[in-house]
């Protein structure tokens, strides 16, 4: 996994609305926008390489920088560059942070003066979840698939570890960015395992409409 000792105060974020990025679990992101191309470039010559995925907040927007007070962090640890200049990037979870005010500055993208105080389980090498119950799991998940007309790869899900299970349904499923806030902000893994049936539940009440995908 990626523990990284020193973390900075500072650091440039990517606010993208329902982009979520946990704590040891990986993000791919196309990186075009010319500002974003920038803050990329810069990124890469610091030792820690790490962005800062956070949602937007259009409520605080009103009055404050716009942005929710928690996001994660994840440091590059793959990047491609097309022959148009575009890149294809991976992030790898490092930990979340508290945004504690947002700096001005002469880039073009965003940064923000951040605390990591709160969040030392993030770093810790895995998370456990001593009350998940996979095969209540698989259940949900196929009738929410079936519901939205999706199909999974179920050996994988069945082999996958808990973290890594639940953290990628957290991430993978259509949720909006509000309902992707509550799973960042869960306190543990429990909680978001919790969180996570939750929303699926809520989701197949509501019979929102399907739509055709693959969960790898």
């Amino acid at each position: 996994m990626t523990r990284l000792t020193n973390l900075p105060d500072l650091i440039p974020v990517f606010p993208l609305p329902g982009a979520l990025l946990l704590p040891r679990a990986r993000l791919p992101l196309h990186i075009f926008e010319p500002r974003y191309l920038a803050m990329l470039d810069d990124a890469l010559k610091t030792d820690t390489r790490l962005i800062g995925m956070v949602q937007p907040n259009e409520i605080e927007g009103r009055e404050g920088h716009g942005l929710h007070r928690i996001g994660c962090a994840g440091r590059i640890t793959q990047f491609s560059e097309t022959e148009d200049g575009r890149y294809m990037v991976t992030l790898s979870g490092v930990s979340r942070f508290r945004v504690l005010a947002e700096v001005e500055g002469f880039t073009p993208y965003r940064k923000c003066e951040v605390s990591w105080e709160g969040f030392d389980r993030d770093q810790s090498s895995s998370e456990a979840d001593p009350g998940f119950d996979r095969e209540a799991m698989m259940r949900l998940l196929d009738r929410y698939f079936t519901a939205r007309d999706l199909s999974a790869d179920w050996d994988t899900l069945r082999e996958a570890e808990d973290e890594l299970l639940i953290n990628s349904l957290s991430m993978l499923l259509d949720f909006d960015p509000e309902e992707k806030q509550a799973l960042l902000e869960a306190p543990s893994l429990s909680t978001r395992r919790e969180t996570l049936v939750t929303l699926i539940e809520i989701a197949l009440r509501s019979g929102t409409g399907s739509e055709e995908g693959r969960l790898q």
